[in-house]
């Protein structure tokens, strides 16, 4: 069954640092593009990183210098390090991958 599992938000003050996990199962993350995805409320989902089978990454211009995409061939999970949040990041972050949708997982910026 292929499925993809997130972790790792929560609340964090303006500033800080969080790091999401995206364990897969079913299939292997090194064979195919993975992504991150998040939405906030009231707008539209958008793509914030996106790493590809060779290993080149690519991000929104909103958090280009701030996150980090990586991928663990080991443990079959991708990351999203996410450092210097903003309030503005404050959204639901989803993991894509094989056309599947992880449940997601909340990331509040608040003070």
């Amino acid at each position: 069954q292929v499925q993809l599992v997130e972790s790792g938000g929560g609340l964090v003050q303006p500033g800080g640092s969080l790091r999401l996990s995206c364990a897969a199962s079913g299939f292997t993350v090194s064979s195919y593009v993975m992504s991150w995805y998040r939405q906030a409320p009231g707008k539209e989902r958008e793509l914030v990183a996106l790493i590809t089978t060779p290993g080149s990454t690519s991000y929104v211009d909103s958090v280009k210098g701030r996150f980090t995409i990586s991928r663990d061939n080991a443990k079959n999970t991708v990351y999203l390090q996410m450092n210097t949040l903003r309030p503005e990041d404050t959204a639901v972050y989803y993991c894509r991958g094989k056309g599947v949708w992880g449940q997601g997982t909340l990331v509040t910026v608040s003070s």
